[in-house]
């Protein structure tokens, strides 16, 4: 059993959901963590404060066979601030999202420094892993753009190096209690329920989404709809204005506290829909699938590495092709299993304990 001692500057939402996951593998992990929020100070600022309390002893890294993070912690940073004998302990990254992908609002311009500090961490570790390809690819296309611009300084061979270190592993889903949930609340609707299922934020696209649903209402299709996910102080115009125009169709809006009151609504949709802007994978997704919903995905960023050609669209027929999928119903639990087993822990483990260990 090998000692695997964790930091997660970040320990919230899918960060959080796949270390819950990870740490059932046999092995000793210790697990070091700052709450979910405050991304940026994260980012600067964890790998000093981290390194000052191995320093003082209260963090005790000799022995350990392995480190890991995500890439919220600056690696370069941290190595360079522990002390010389710790430095050959191996680090491993897991890169739930890369910053030279993630995308801005207009009126944030791109910090390349975060970007940079992506960069510098796959430099300074000793083994990486990405959720998706699309991840992967996108850092290493981001990172060859943003050394063009370095002059005098090229970092020749610094792709290979990085793929040579790099692996693609999904993370891992417990699909117990959504199949749970399908058992007691799977029934069939009336009328044919969408659901909308993301963070309710400008990345995830809900003014295509809502504007799709309001051509349906005025072309007189019958649906009804589901509005979950997260939502946050500051959230699109578009929610509001959704729910006072489909207000007939709406069968639940907002977020669910309950994780089984979520996963009881999402048992009860026929059809989940995205129009993402940004997804490095997507588990909102692969649970709704996993409930049964037959997903309409765009053609572009993860989904094609995900799924096949016959649930993705371009963004001119999403209306058709909703409007088609209303009248296909859902998902078998056969069809569900089998788009999905392959994304839970069980599948993954071994590729894990591959990655992890020496």
């Amino acid at each position: 059993m090998a000692r695997i001692v964790v930091f997660e500057p970040y320990y919230g939402g899918s960060h959080r959901t796949f270390l819950t996951g990870l740490l059932k593998l046999p092995h000793h992990f210790e697990l070091y963590t700052l709450p979910a929020n405050r991304w940026k100070w994260r980012m600067r600022f964890a790998a000093p404060f981290w390194a000052e309390q191995v320093k003082r002893g209260e963090i005790d890294l000799h022995g350990a066979e392995a480190i890991l993070c995500s890439s919220f912690l600056d690696v370069a940073a941290f190595r360079g601030l522990l002390p010389p004998a710790l430095h050959a302990i191996p680090v491993h990254v897991y890169f739930h999202e890369n910053q030279f992908a993630y995308p801005v609002q207009e009126e944030d311009p791109r910090d390349l420094h975060f970007a940079l500090t992506n960069l510098t961490t796959a430099l300074a570790a000793d083994r990486l892993a990405f959720n998706s390809r699309y991840n992967l690819d996108s850092f290493l296309a981001g990172c060859r753009e943003v050394l063009q611009r370095s002059g005098e300084m090229p970092l020749a061979g610094f792709e290979a190096s990085i793929r040579a270190k790099s692996r693609v592993l999904h993370p891992g889903l417990d699909f117990a209690e959504i199949d749970q949930a399908i058992s007691s609340s799977r029934v069939a609707n009336p009328v044919p329920v969408v659901v909308w299922n993301h963070r309710w934020e400008h990345d995830k696209g809900p003014e295509q989404f809502f504007t799709a649903m309001y051509a349906l209402q005025a072309a007189e299709v019958e649906f009804r709809l589901l509005v979950l996910g997260e939502s946050f102080r500051q959230r699109p115009k578009v929610f509001d204005e959704a729910r006072e125009i489909l207000a007939d169709r709406i069968m639940h809006f907002g977020h669910l506290p309950s994780r089984a009151d979520y996963l009881a609504l999402l048992a009860r949709a026929d059809i989940v829909v995205s129009t993402s802007r940004h997804e490095f994978f997507g588990l909102s997704v692969l649970e709704a699938v996993r409930a049964g919903c037959r997903p309409l995905l765009p053609r572009r960023l993860v989904y094609p590495e995900l799924f096949g050609e016959e649930y993705l669209y371009d963004d001119d027929e999403l209306v058709s092709r909703v409007q088609d999928l209303l009248t296909q119903g859902r998902l078998s639990l056969a069809q569900a299993r089998g788009l999905t087993e392959r994304f839970c822990w069980q599948q993954l483990n071994p590729s894990y304990e591959e990655w992890l260990l020496p």
